[in-house]
């Protein structure tokens, strides 16, 4: 296969050499302690798995209600903890041999096609731990994708695999991924010190457990963090969609709006992730952020398992009551021109900055990938060039604000809970939790450019003021 190159100049992009500085090395072996450090870390590793299954708690127990203590005091806390949470979890929760089957089984599957299918292999941007050396990765996502598509509608026709027992099975999946997350958190750590590849360590073990030890770590031709990022979460989540959906299909003989609504706005991410896999290359996590605890956790358990609260909790809902949320034809058309219109800007926003990134990398390529989205590639861009050497788009939507995908994401995750009603805060959770992390990398990416560009960041934050909304924030 081909490495996808570039010339010196495309469309009107300089090729950006990729030479690393001084700056460069300095600010990759920096460590800021975030999260508020080891004790944060911790507090996060131990307090996410537990607020998951929580939340299966009150899906499973309480139809989307928070569960709480009868009476606020020590015994009626502790009675709650023991009896309506550890018990209900060990009762109904706990992993069995299905659940590892179905869920490792999609994870041994995803990671075989990572290795063995076709795709194009694009070049990384240049390492400063690794003296400016690019790395490779073959992105065979798309195919992927296809095959599997193809292969879970042939499974359902012949009906080889139910795909309700993955609703059925909610609750065992979940706890298997968790599992599965600090298990491979653990070995990424491990293997890659005995390998001698640990980088920009903190020194304290919990934080770099937590914040990872290893920049790229690889399987031969699968580089994990990619794989990690885009072959396991989002195809799980569709399929927890598609699942849900059919469970009502099954008890009403239709699949309703809401559901209906589910399975596109899954699909369209999903396939999104896999049709720009080759985009993904020149972003921040594959290129700064380390392999640990944070992104490993996060891919294996945390997107699939807590993005999907809107689609089961209109499942539960309906087995429940008996009857499906259902909501006016307006509102309902309302929210799936949310939902397009956030897709649209995220897709061709994504593909605006990426694209920009692959043409000064030189690894700019094309793809007939389903759908490609008027305005998702700019001619002759207009851009700051900063004194280190790299540019600063400011056009298409980065010219309307600095961070245009994010605010993509903000208008499909509400959208997501919009969808669901107003009866229960757990379809929401995911736009509240995204408020909060999309905020906290957008401090991260700032502090860190104003760092790096000096001036130049002052200049750019001069040209696009706005960073999520035009004239509000």
């Amino acid at each position: 296969m081909a490495v996808a190159k570039g010339n010196d100049s495309k469309n009107g992009v300089p090729l950006f050499k990729n030479k690393i500085t001084k700056l460069d090395e300095e600010l990759d072996k920096e460590v800021v302690f975030e999260f508020g450090g080891p004790v944060g870390v911790c507090a996060m590793m131990i307090g996410f798995p537990m607020l998951m299954l929580y939340f299966w708690v009150c899906l499973e127990h309480h139809q989307g209600a928070l569960a709480r203590p009868a009476v606020w005091t020590i015994e009626g806390v502790k009675e709650f903890f023991f009896d309506e949470y550890l018990q209900k979890i060990l009762d109904g929760a706990l992993p069995n041999i299905l659940s590892v089957k179905i869920y490792m089984g999609f994870v041994a599957y995803s990671a075989i096609c990572a290795y063995f299918l076709p795709g194009p292999v694009v070049e990384g941007f240049a390492l400063p731990y690794l003296k400016g050396k690019k790395l490779k990765y073959l992105c065979n996502g798309l195919a992927f994708w296809y095959v599997t598509l193809v292969l879970s509608g042939v499974l359902h026709y012949y009906g080889i695999f139910d795909f309700t027992l993955i609703a059925d099975q909610y609750g065992p999946i979940m706890f298997t991924a968790i599992i599965w997350g600090f298990v491979m958190t653990t070995l990424v750590y491990v293997i890659s010190g005995v390998m001698g590849k640990h980088h920009r360590m903190s020194g304290y073990f919990f934080y770099d457990y937590f914040m990872g030890a290893c920049l790229n770590p690889r399987v031969g031709r699968i580089d994990l963090k990619m794989w990690a990022e885009t072959r396991v979460p989002w195809p799980v989540l569709f399929y927890i969609s598609v699942s849900c959906a059919l469970k009502q299909y099954q008890a009403l003989g239709y699949v309703p709006a809401p559901a209906a609504f589910m399975v596109l706005a899954h699909f369209l991410y999903s396939n999104a992730c896999q049709k720009g896999e080759e985009c993904i290359v020149t972003s921040w996590d594959i290129f700064y952020e380390k392999d640990g605890f944070m992104l490993i956790f996060w891919n294996m358990a945390g997107v699939p398992f807590t993005y999907c609260m809107s689609s089961v909790y209109l499942m539960k809902y309906q087995l429940h009551n008996g009857v499906a949320i259902s909501h006016s034809t307006p509102y309902t058309i309302a929210l799936f021109a949310v939902l397009l219109v956030g897709y649209y800007i995220f897709d061709t926003g994504n593909s605006q900055k990426n694209r920009f990134r692959m043409e000064q990398n030189g690894s700019f390529m094309t793809r007939n990938a389903f759908p490609q989205l008027p305005w998702g590639h700019i001619k002759n861009p207009k851009y700051i060039k900063t004194s280190h050497g790299n540019l600063l788009l400011c056009d298409g939507w980065w010219g309307v604000v600095r961070k245009p995908h994010y605010t993509a994401d903000l208008m499909m995750s509400i959208s997501w809970g919009l969808i669901t009603g107003f009866d229960s805060f757990l379809p929401y959770f995911y736009f509240c939790f995204f408020v909060c992390v999309l905020t906290h990398r957008v401090t991260r990416d700032f502090e860190r450019c104003a760092k790096k560009y000096g001036k130049d960041w002052e200049e750019y934050c001069r040209r696009v003021p706005y960073v999520f909304f035009p004239y509000i924030f």
